[in-house]
Order: C-alpha cells, then sequence, then structure tokens
C-alpha cells in the first residue's frame, strides 16, 4: 500500500524531527501495511521552504538509513506546495516537485481558513501546462466547509482531491468527519492518504480509515481508494467518478403545539 502525503522527512518541517524520529514512523507505517510513502514536506506555507533539490537528497538520505535498519519501506520524493501567485514559475524553475518526481501529479495546499480567489484559474493554469492538481485535505478547510459548491466546481473541471485517514475516523472532530463523508459520498475526493507528522498526535491510522470506508460504502471503495494512491505514484490516470454537489441538509418547516 502507499501513503501519498506524509511528513518523514527529518528536521524538514513540522513533521519528524530527528532521524530517529523518521524511523519511528517507518516502523508504524509498515505495520499499517503501507510498503512506499511519498514524502511531501511544506513548501512556501509562511513557515517552511523545501525546494526540490532539498527533498531528493533528504529522500535519498533516508532510504539510506532505512536499509540500514532492514525497515521495508521505501520514500519517494513529494512536496506539500501552497498555493501562490509564483506556482508556475517555481514548476518552471523546477523548484516545484511532482509527486514521485516524475508524474503529473502535484500537490495544492490552501490557507485553513479560506480559498484565494486566483485559485480556479490557478488550477486551470497547471492543467493547461500538463500537471494534474491534487487539493489536500479540503475537508478541513473552513471555507469549503461552508460553500462545498467551491470544491465541486473544482473537482469538475478537472483538479482532484485528497482526503486525510484522520478525518475519515473523526481525530479533528464530528463536524470534519461528516463533512468528509460528504465529500467522499458525492464523488468528490480519489485519494486518501495519512498527512502523518509523527507517531503519537498525527499517526498513521489507514487502517482504521479504510475499515470505516469499508463499513459505510463496501470493499469496493477501499479498491477505488487503494488504487489511485497506487496510481499517483505510478503517474497513471486516476479513476474518478462524475462529481455530484455535496447534499445540503433539508429544513423542516411545520407548526408545532
Amino acid at each position: 500500500m502507499i501513503d501519498i502525503h506524509c511528513h518523514i522527512l527529518p528536521g524538514l518541517d513540522d513533521g519528524a524531527k530527528t532521524l530517529e524520529d523518521s524511523l519511528s514512523m517507518a516502523r508504524s507505517a509498515v505495520e499499517e501495511g503501507i510498503d512506499s510513502i511519498i514524502a511531501t514536506p511544506h513548501h512556501r506555507n509562511g513557515k517552511y521552504n523545501n525546494d526540490k533539490e532539498t527533498i531528493i537528497a533528504a529522500v535519498d538520505q533516508l532510504n539510506a538509513s532505512l536499509a540500514e535498519e532492514n525497515i521495508p519501506l521505501t520514500i519517494l520524493p513529494g512536496q506539500e506546495t501552497r498555493i501562490h501567485g509564483d506556482f508556475l514559475t517555481g514548476l518552471e524553475e523546477a523548484t516545484i516537485l511532482p509527486l514521485n518526481q516524475t508524474s503529473d501529479y502535484i500537490f495544492v495546499e490552501l490557507p485553513s481558513d479560506q480559498v484565494p480567489r486566483y485559485t480556479k484559474q490557478m488550477l486551470f493554469d497547471l492543467q493547461v501546462k500538463g500537471y494534474k492538481p491534487i487539493i489536500v485535505h479540503p475537508e478541513r478547510n473552513a471555507k469549503l466547509i461552508k460553500e462545498p459548491d467551491l470544491l465541486y466546481d473544482f473537482v469538475k473541471n478537472g483538479a482532484f482531491t485528497q482526503v486525510t485517514a484522520a478525518s475519515i475516523c473523526g481525530r479533528f472532530g464530528k463536524n470534519v468527519q461528516k463533512f468528509t463523508h460528504k465529500l467522499v459520498e458525492a464523488n468528490l475526493t480519489h485519494i486518501i492518504a495519512t498527512d502523518a507528522h509523527n507517531t503519537t498526535s498525527r499517526g498513521f491510522c489507514i487502517q482504521e480509515a479504510y475499515q470505516e470506508i469499508k463499513e459505510n460504502y463496501g470493499a469496493a471503495m477501499v479498491y477505488y481508494f487503494v488504487e489511485n494512491a497506487k496510481f499517483v505514484a505510478e503517474g497513471s490516470i486516476l479513476a474518478a467518478d462524475p462529481p455530484e454537489p455535496v447534499k445540503k441538509k433539508k429544513k423542516l418547516f411545520g407548526i408545532f403545539g
């Protein structure tokens, strides 16, 4: 199984701090049934900058350490880039890194509380350049929770999304969990990933998430998400059903007395 979103590289962002932290996370990932991880350090989020060359070097070093420790896990290079006005320039200058380096898939992170006005245009421009944008953890974006039609519009126009395993399991609260399930039901998400930062407060819990998906939507839906994660790493075409608008709550009117 492949995890396409994880902060396992040591010392680059708010994920693993030391090599030992990274190795602990690796052991935890293997216990969850994960054999490959795309390492996705934060980039251009206002706090962390990790360009392509920095990430590739860190991936090589961690893979060497995993081999020394006989941990059966492969790390692949990736990046979680916050949306910004120079996104296309970063791709042209090769500082922004597509997932697994050779694919056309690229992570786009939105601010947690808003959706910049230029987002729709930026997603379009990325696709014109031949990239396939994946919006990460949209279920945790306050603006999208209030206005899910924005996300519907992005997906309808060719963007993909990735939700977090912990969101499905309710670890970010009931509201986020409910919204995540609504995204699954409306075909507005395509991949589940861990976004793991450590082995405690932000761990992997991918098996728990898939069990939740199986209980609610059946084994075929689990297969869909597992395969799509593999397709991202391979640079293959994702499976995607036509998106639908998120169902609104029905308002009840009546006279009581």
